[in-house]
């Protein structure tokens, strides 16, 4: 598309040479004819380390435009100390990648900082609807295809990629739940994977399997198997300081709820089976759908509030946080915002970390940002894509642009 802002394909090993700017690649245009005139470049002044930290406090983007300014800034960029050094200077807010197409992994990734998109080729995934996880800088692609399953892990910046071998057991069931968690401190990562299988020729019963990849070790475990009888799992988990959450949803026939709830389940004490539905906790109130996502180690649910007398429509968003087994709202979608949507399904898009959440109907490109901190709604600025017919569908995911992290 002519006039975006393009992202340039690199890896933190060995950066190709950029062929293509970013539109604000001119904003040092003027300071780079300041320079030459005054005779004295400060690129001369600074010593490496000097220029290496200062680097270091450029937003990611700005790196890589860095990164071509000439071949001292190249090699300082694409170390790995550099790569360190800029991670941990200044906080990076997380992104949103969002798909254009419903068929190919093709799309957009929106920084908040600069208020800007960027064109990114994601690595591994091949069509939009895979199921999708991230923490810290990783991101978990899965195929939806149960005959020949694929699964990977992957950082979309530096798109250094590894293909992780499927669970023991059945790749089918009726719903699979992926997330995937990074230990800021050691790097090491699990993967979980919740699938759901109805009972043949029962409508009640669902069994439930939990299966568990440790980096470190490089192996699958399978934590529990459990048969729910009333309630079926669904495609949303998050892993939040070493606990699952998952939720789960009414089948008929398994007790008082009628509206669906959310299995907390620690992985590192790894309660015996049978004690599943123990931890169950109701949402708040009827919800038309729920998105979760881990905020600062805390499960936090966007979900659609659903009508009092027709709970099936949406009638506004909310976003709470669990604290014990009680949930504490945040804050409710003003409904300027609600109504900037437009015709919002009684299901979205919906993702978050590092106290940013991203909402996005599936039937436009408009994305809404909310910063749980200061309690801020604001729309992101403009996506550099129009709808082109009706039935385009629009989605994506939240992740951290990170360069010192690897799969």
């Amino acid at each position: 598309m002519e006039g975006e802002t393009s992202w340039v394909s690199h890896c933190v090993e060995n950066f190709p040479n950029p062929t293509t700017g970013f539109n604000s690649f001119s904003e040092l245009t003027e300071e780079s004819n300041k320079e030459e005139s005054s005779g004295i470049s400060m690129d001369l002044i600074l010593p490496n380390d000097l220029l290496e930290k200062i680097l270091a406090y450029l937003p990611i983007a700005s790196i890589f435009r860095a990164s071509s300014v000439c071949k001292r800034w190249n090699e300082i960029v694409t170390s790995k100390r550099f790569a360190f050094y800029s991670s941990n200077a200044s906080p990076h807010k997380p992104w949103y990648f969002m798909f254009t197409s419903s068929d190919e992994p093709v799309g957009y990734a929106y920084d908040p900082v600069l208020r800007k998109w960027y064109n990114i080729d994601l690595p591994c995934i091949e069509t939009s609807n895979w199921f999708i996880a991230s923490s810290y800088g990783l991101v978990c692609f899965m195929d939806r295809d149960t005959t020949n399953r694929q699964l990977y892990i992957c950082n979309p910046i530096t798109r250094l990629c590894k293909r992780i071998d499927n669970p023991p057991g059945p790749n089918s069931s009726d719903y699979t739940a992926l997330a995937v968690y990074v230990d800021r401190g050691t790097r090491e990562y699990n993967i979980s994977i919740v699938k759901s299988r109805q009972v043949p020729d029962n409508f009640v019963q669902w069994d439930l399997t939990v299966h568990l990849y440790n980096s470190k070790l490089m192996a699958w475990t399978t934590l529990l198997t459990e048969n729910l009888t009333g309630w079926r799992g669904g495609d949303e988990s998050v892993i939040c300081d070493g606990v699952l959450y998952f939720l789960i949803y009414p089948t008929g026939g398994g007790g008082p709820h009628n509206q669906h709830g959310v299995i907390t389940y620690d992985l590192k004490k790894r309660d015996p089976h049978g004690l599943l539905m123990r931890s169950f906790v109701p949402v708040p109130c009827s919800l038309t759908c729920g998105r979760l996502m881990s905020m600062r180690e805390n499960l936090v649910m966007v979900g659609g509030i659903g009508k009092r007398d027709r709970p099936d429509i949406i009638k506004g968003i909310g976003v709470w946080t669990l604290e014990g087994r009680e949930w504490r709202e945040i804050s409710r979608m003003p409904h300027k915002f609600f109504q900037g949507f437009g015709e919002l399904d009684d299901v979205f898009a919906s993702s978050g970390s590092d106290e940013v959440v991203y909402i996005q109907s599936y039937g436009a490109p408009a994305l809404l940002v909310f910063d749980v901190r200061h309690k801020v709604w604001k729309w992101s600025g403009k996506c550099p894509v129009t709808k082109r017919f009706p039935l385009q569908l629009f989605t994506g995911f939240c992740f951290e642009p990170r360069l010192d992290i690897a799969p």
